[in-house]
């Protein structure tokens, strides 16, 4: 791989790297400076330009979501910053909000200058304490600097409000909807769009929703510039019209049997084999990789053989899985039955869902309650054919959901049905129980 020399990184581990002055002492805010000597269309249009994508999961092109809102509407609007992140595997926005804060807040005034918006909500986990210490802290520093308020940073016209929301430890507010309505009070239940956020959003005004590693980016996109920003990453596939490029920085984060679990910066495009090998330090314990979650828990599965997927936004649609994702790669080794890897993903989404659509309330459990005889060996090699059926069933791909929780938990089911049925059907044919439930039992 070139030399690459980290950014979003590039502040973690300095001493009081929370702080406004060492932030400005190391170069911070050059970018909101660059971005107020521009009007906003000219801001939006550079971030458009760059290519960036939401890093959140879905990979939308920010500038062209920032385009969405109204062009005329008297206001308010709003915007509100992903910061729940509850996706199994992902800690990369918990590193920037404790280590280097400014940077993530220097892109949410950028962006709300750009897209017109007064007032910005920072929806954040509750588990995130000392992250949202670190935000409140930084937050103040800006007011007291006269960066926030009133006519930011002198800028007549331009007055910002920052506040941070506490989340309730839910999921499903990481859907932009589910955050929306758990904003305003109510339980977090996504709602059926359109409307999109971007027409009728937070308090029924025009809101735009990114995640906490997208603002970083623009922070640097308007710093670095445009080519810059282009010249990292894979170019968009001249063959097909659909792909748009993945363009940028990553933060991947990687766990699982690995010898040094972290979160690394690289250039979109590394692949899954090379984050495993040259920064996680390979497999643990001598052992050899059965397969990884290449994007988040939701994502889905690939196996050893497919590590030379690149993580970008459309690599991983290449070996069936659902996406990118949060490029949050979770390891599991040989010695790892695959029935123990499903099960407690499919126990996960039965517990994070929200309940309000019937075919995910229903089919989570199902699947999870099939999972569990498995488990103890007690399944049926009918039973495979009953987890197909059930995740062929749920989700907005098949149009049965509101939101995309249900294809979340789908999509292991599909890939492990796929990939490592050999090794479910051979389980069920010897009857095998997994190590924790025989101890459960007194072992027998």
């Amino acid at each position: 791989m070139p030399t690459f020399e980290p950014v979003l990184l590039r502040n973690v581990g300095v001493k009081d790297s929370h702080t406004l002055a060492v932030y400005r002492e190391r170069g911070g805010y050059r970018g909101l400076d660059k971005a107020l000597a521009l009007s906003p269309a000219q801001v939006v249009d550079a971030v458009k330009a760059s290519g960036l994508r939401g890093r959140g999961g879905a990979g939308f092109p920010t500038g062209v979501k920032w385009t969405f809102l109204p062009k005329d509407h008297p206001g308010p609007i709003y915007m509100c910053i992903n910061a729940d992140e509850s996706e199994p595997g992902t800690f990369n926005n918990r590193i920037l909000m404790e280590e280097d804060p400014h940077q993530v807040l220097e892109g949410m005034i950028i962006g709300c200058y750009a897209t017109r918006a007064t007032t910005a909500y920072l929806y954040i986990r509750y588990e995130y304490g000392h992250s949202y210490r670190r935000l409140q802290a930084a937050i103040d520093e800006l007011y007291a600097a006269g960066m926030l308020g009133r006519n930011v940073c002198g800028k007549d016209g331009f007055h910002l409000d920052i506040y941070l929301h506490r989340g309730a430890g839910a999921y499903i507010c990481g859907e932009e909807t589910g955050l929306i309505e758990s904003l305003e009070g109510k339980r977090a239940w996504p709602r059926i769009k359109p409307p999109f956020p971007a027409i009728e959003g937070a308090f029924r005004k025009p809101t735009v929703v990114n995640n906490i590693e997208t603002m970083a980016c623009v922070t640097h996109i308007l710093n670095l510039g445009v080519e810059w920003f282009k010249s990292m990453g894979i170019p968009a596939d001249p063959k097909n019209p659909r792909d748009a490029g993945s363009f940028g920085p990553k933060l991947y984060c990687v766990s699982g049997h690995v010898n040094k679990p972290g979160c690394y910066e690289a250039p979109l495009g590394l692949t899954v084999r090379q984050l495993i090998d040259d920064f996680a330090g390979g497999v643990w314990k001598g052992r050899k990789a059965k397969g990884c979650i290449p994007g988040g828990l939701s994502m889905g599965f690939l196996t050893e053989a497919e590590f030379d997927c690149k993580l970008d936004f459309a690599d991983p649609g290449k070996y069936r899985c659902l996406g990118l994702g949060t490029a949050a790669v979770i390891v599991f080794d040989d010695q790892t039955p695959i029935v123990d890897v499903l099960y407690n993903s499919c126990r996960f989404f039965s517990h994070e869902s929200c309940g309000q659509c019937t075919p995910c309330r229903e089919g989570t459990s199902w699947m999870t309650k099939i999972l569990a005889r498995i488990r103890r060996g007690e399944g049926e090699l009918s039973d495979l054919e009953v987890l197909g059926d059930v995740e062929r069933g749920i989700g907005l791909t098949p149009g049965t959901t509101i939101c995309g929780l249900a294809d979340g938990a789908a999509w292991p089911v599909k890939n492990a049905l796929q990939k490592f049925r050999p090794e479910l059907e051979d389980w069920i044919r010897n009857k095998r129980t997994s190590v924790d439930v025989l101890a459960a039992l007194g072992g027998h």
